[in-house]
């Protein structure tokens, strides 16, 4: 007797968890693929009101020091700072343009100054910040605010150079000898520590080095 056959068909499988779409950093994934439409995208062309004006310190940072004597640092500490940038940025130009017999002394030494100067740029700027105030840090601020002369686009002779250079750091030394003294006389020790034990000291030192170079004495003969 033929068995009797009936054309059934399989039942549908149960979707279970695994088989969804999953979803991964926000993105939804299917075997593997990000589908269309939701990759996350960078939130571009934000502007808003400043969180805090430049010119005007937090009123309240727990530091120990009275508003008006955070406002006082902040105010030197910026000059000091465009300063310091001004220079920094003046030992790159000569450290590319050098020439003469002296270049590869020179262009090692020029090199040198610019990163310890680099190093005073951040200490000086956390300071600002660190006191509740707000550090100047674009170009055209810097060139608007410093008291360093402004040298030429020109290539200039070795000499010319390290005089500049010799002014630039007189400048900033004579500022950092009063600002320590107005700093002491405040009770802000940390920024009369900085000036004193950073700033003067790397000046200093570098500005003996530079010096060397342009005293007149015979090269081989005396």
């Amino acid at each position: 007797m033929a068995t009797k056959t009936t054309d059934k068909k399989p039942a549908a499988a149960k979707k279970t968890a695994a088989d969804a779409p999953k979803k991964s950093n926000g993105a939804a994934v299917n075997q593997g693929k990000i589908q269309p439409g939701n990759v996350e995208q960078p939130i571009v062309n934000q502007r808003a009101a400043a969180i805090q004006k430049f010119g005007v310190v937090s009123p309240r940072m727990p530091v120990g020091l009275e508003e008006k004597v955070r406002q006082q640092s902040v105010d030197m500490l910026n000059q000091l700072l465009v300063d310091t940038i001004t220079i920094r940025d003046l030992y790159k130009k000569h450290h590319w343009q050098v020439v003469g017999p002296t270049f590869y002394q020179l262009h090692l030494l020029y090199d040198k100054h610019y990163e310890e100067q680099s190093v005073l740029v951040d200490a000086i700027a956390e300071r600002i910040q660190l006191l509740g105030g707000v550090s100047l840090a674009m170009a055209a601020d810097i060139a608007e605010t410093t008291h360093i002369p402004r040298p030429p686009r020109d290539r200039e002779e070795a000499p010319v150079q390290v005089s500049r250079l010799l002014e630039a750091h007189e400048i900033i030394l004579k500022e950092c000898h009063e600002y320590a003294k107005k700093a002491d006389e405040s009770g802000d020790d940390g920024t009369n520590d900085l000036i004193v034990s950073q700033l003067i000291r790397t000046n200093e030192l570098q500005t003996w080095f530079v010096s060397e170079h342009v005293v007149d004495t015979p090269l081989a003969r005396s």
